[in-house]
């Protein structure tokens, strides 16, 4: 290669340096000019995807993303955390900002149908102190429902309990549901203050809203409308979800020791609301028949 060649060379590697210099400086320069006229970049949660109205939101559902301050709308939200678990009040399409105003925190005017599972149903239950386990029972919080009946008649007649249901899930206490902000917010005497109340202690309610399959629906309706103060309830440690076997109902006999009760297979408890109707000796289908019990 000539001398000439070399020096063209030169000149044109410099020429390319000289002119992505000169093309980054003019980005820098733009860039500038941008962030001059439209502000700094602001950090906005927008929908990842079409979100229809009254949908609970999850995380799956935003992206967080980079705009011009300038192009930010009022009542913005930065954080995922502070959208998830709240309840669309109108239409999100995809891409659009969340703003405050777009969302219901759950509550009373969003209802619980978004929290209810499929396939499962909401029914409420009346409490009090004793049979609500002091009413220490939360929205959230997973219980055991024992209810106690009559069973027989005349000198066969005798109450047994038994456990109902296990591992249901408490939608609601009151009008307080699951995910709802624990607080309340409430007018004054004189009607111009708002006054917010916390709902963590809150002990005012006298129902509280559970989760049932169709059938346990149907046997709490039953037993609600034929005997309603024999329902009590147990509160289960949250990371206890395990099911217990079926175990004998328990009677006076089986209390006071009269009837042993055998460790082989166990006595399943009574079935209402479904099937046959009861025999007229007051025996629900698939019970024992109550034992004589042993003279000491």
């Amino acid at each position: 290669m000539g001398s000439n060649e070399t020096r063209n060379l030169w000149l044109s590697v410099i020429a390319g340096v000289f002119a992505a210099f000169l093309l980054y400086s003019y980005s820098q320069e733009n860039k500038e000019a941008v962030m001059k006229k439209y502000g700094t970049m602001k950090t906005i949660v927008v929908a990842k995807e079409d979100i229809p109205e009254m949908s609970t939101i999850y995380e799956t559902m935003l992206e967080v993303k980079s705009v011009p301050k300038d192009f930010v709308a009022p009542n913005f939200i930065e954080s995922k955390e502070d959208i998830v678990g709240n309840v669309t009040a109108v239409p999100i399409q995809k891409d659009q900002p969340i703003l405050k105003n777009l969302l219901y925190s759950p509550g009373p005017d969003t209802g619980i149908s978004m929290q209810v599972a499929p396939t499962k149903r909401a029914i409420t239950i009346p409490v009090d102190e004793v049979r609500g386990v002091a009413k220490l029972i939360r929205p959230g919080d997973r219980i055991d429902i024992i209810t106690a009946m009559d069973t027989g008649k005349g000198l066969n007649q005798k109450r047994e309990a038994f456990v109902l249901m296990q591992d249901v899930v408490v939608l609601a206490t009151g009008v307080s549901i699951v995910n709802n902000l624990p607080r309340l917010l409430e007018l004054d005497s004189s009607g111009k203050n708002i006054q917010q109340t916390s709902l963590t202690g809150d002990t005012k309610y006298s129902t509280i809203t559970v989760e049932a399959d169709m059938k346990q629906a149907q046997d709490l309706v039953y037993i609600l409308s034929t005997s309603p103060g024999n329902i009590f309830l147990t509160l289960r440690n949250p990371n206890d979800r395990q099911a217990l076997p079926r175990m004998p109902s328990s009677s006076s006999d089986s209390v006071f020791g009269k009837v042993e009760i055998s460790s082989g297979p166990t006595v399943p408890a009574p079935t209402f609301g479904a099937g046959p109707a009861v025999p007229q000796n007051g025996f629900a289908p698939g019970r024992n028949q109550p034992t004589t019990p042993q003279r000491r």
